[in-house]
């Protein structure tokens, strides 16, 4: 689950890192839950958890932001950001505005369906227009229908993770795809050898970078990609059923 104006609607908006059809876990939960989405929790198949944080210009006004998050807020039944900020887990911050920082920061979880993708495909370009730097969102579905805690289950989990990547532009969204990849190789090379000898391998990811960035130039007419160490945000690894964010 890019950046603004028309070559941003081109730009590679999602990567699925992997989908898990056996859940592996179950889902922590503490204190009470608050269920802000309209639709009653039987009629969705889904709790839906969206995680990341992004970095805003800082000429970003509330009123801006809002705008931007109104397909979030919008499908969780609310009629503004400040009431669809809340999470449904009172364990988890929800959306958050940094105004000093220039930050948003979602941990936030609502209950949906299978249309909530083009909800974050909607959201996704409106935050195009307001980043300042490129960032990575985490979206994870949790099959709400399928339970495991208490013996065997039946069937299989529909548990999905896609990571969603945002930015001003393309250089900023592919600065945060190469680092989240160097750092997905790093670590599973560093289990066999010392990280001073992966400098090599490094650079041939970050040749690949430059060679589809190039490609785009050509016909696009772009500067070239950041390289090297950059600010990506957010992180995601496969691996069984990923646990809610908890703070």
């Amino acid at each position: 689950m890019c950046p603004s104006g028309e070559i941003g609607r081109h730009i590679g908006l999602k990567i699925r890192r992997f989908v898990n059809n056996g859940r592996t876990g179950s889902i922590p939960v503490s204190g009470t839950t608050t269920t802000i989405c309209f639709m009653p929790s039987y009629n969705a198949p889904f709790e839906i958890h969206v995680h990341g944080q992004l970095p805003l210009r800082a000429d970003v006004k509330f009123e801006q932001l809002q705008e931007a998050l109104k397909p979030l807020w919008m499908y969780a039944g609310a009629r503004s950001l400040s009431d669809g900020a809340k999470s449904k887990y009172e364990d988890e911050p929800g959306i958050k505005f940094d105004v000093v920082e220039h930050l948003l920061q979602i941990c936030w979880t609502v209950v949906g369906d299978e249309d909530f993708r083009q909800t974050l495909d909607e959201v996704c370009m409106n935050l195009n227009d307001i980043a300042d730097a490129g960032a990575a969102l985490e979206v994870t579905f949790y099959d709400a229908d399928f339970e495991d805690e208490e013996g065997e289950a039946e069937g299989e989990s529909r548990d999905d993770f896609i990571m969603l990547f945002v930015g001003p532009n393309p250089a900023a969204i592919m600065q945060v795809q190469r680092d989240l990849l160097v750092q997905d190789v790093i670590n599973m090379m560093e289990r066999h050898f010392d990280g001073a000898e992966l400098g090599g391998v490094v650079a041939e990811v970050d040749k690949l970078f430059a060679q589809r960035f190039d490609e785009l130039v050509s016909s696009l007419e772009l500067g070239k990609p950041p390289r090297g160490p950059g600010g990506g945000h957010g992180s995601g690894h496969g691996g069984g059923r990923k646990p809610r964010h908890l703070h």
